[in-house]
């Protein structure tokens, strides 16, 4: 670790994990605009162990709820939001790492950076010391959250909805990927590809982070695979 050595050891306290790699701790919260050793594939691995952790959660807890509902209830755990008040009470925004300009414009405090953060954290766990380790902090993480059926009734989001209409017709779940970035690194947009190999059929959306570009590609899917069944 560097300097910030002290910052970074009270954070492995509140995670309840001393890391063996230090270095993945201090790459899951180095930002792109900082350095070309960024954390975006560490966000990457993080999301899927998050999302499969929460299932297991969830399955456990919600014994009474279809796979639909748990669907929703899931996709509420994981959403922006709940991910960005789990990594305040983290602490993690003075530790992010940001290039000037991102720092300048209040990067540490932005929903998607520290929510692509907390899934880039918990990845890195994941690689320091296995599934199980980056499990129990996904409990840890969710131990303050109430989990109740009623989540379920909230608002599908676009890539929710989607994935329940593939479900729906025993298909397999879309493919998302950057195909590109436009701006500057501390204000940049993704353009995001989803695509539905089963259907041979792609669609493209822009947001302000990944999360928001593959919403806005899930949208764009929707529409398109609504068009194509009337």
């Amino acid at each position: 670790m560097n300097g910030d050595a002290p910052a970074l050891a009270a954070l492995q306290a509140r995670l309840q994990h001393r890391f063996g790699q230090p270095a993945l701790l201090q790459q899951a919260l180095t930002h792109r605009s900082f350095s070309a050793e960024h954390n975006e594939r560490l966000e990457f691995l993080g999301d899927s162990v998050l999302n499969l952790a929460v299932a297991a959660m969830l399955y456990e807890k919600l014994r009474a709820l279809p796979e639909g509902d748990l669907s929703r209830v899931r996709a509420n755990l994981v959403k922006q939001d709940t991910l960005h008040q789990v990594a305040l009470g983290l602490g993690l925004p003075p530790v992010i790492r940001l290039g000037e300009g991102e720092a300048r414009s209040g990067g540490d405090k932005r929903p998607s950076i520290l929510a692509d953060a907390l899934e880039a954290v918990i990845g890195a766990v994941h690689l320091d010391a296995g599934y199980p380790a980056a499990e129990a902090l996904v409990r840890r993480l969710f131990a303050g959250v109430q989990i109740t059926p009623s989540m379920q009734a909230a608002a599908k989001d676009p890539k929710t909805e989607l994935q329940e209409w593939l479900q729906g017709r025993k298909m397999k779940l879309p493919v998302y990927r950057v195909v590109g970035t436009l701006g500057a690194a501390h204000k940049q947009t993704f353009d995001v590809e989803c695509e539905i190999p089963e259907l041979n059929v792609s669609e493209r959306g822009i947001g302000a982070s990944r999360r928001a570009g593959e919403q806005a590609a899930a949208a764009a899917m929707l529409l398109a695979l609504k068009a194509r069944t009337k």
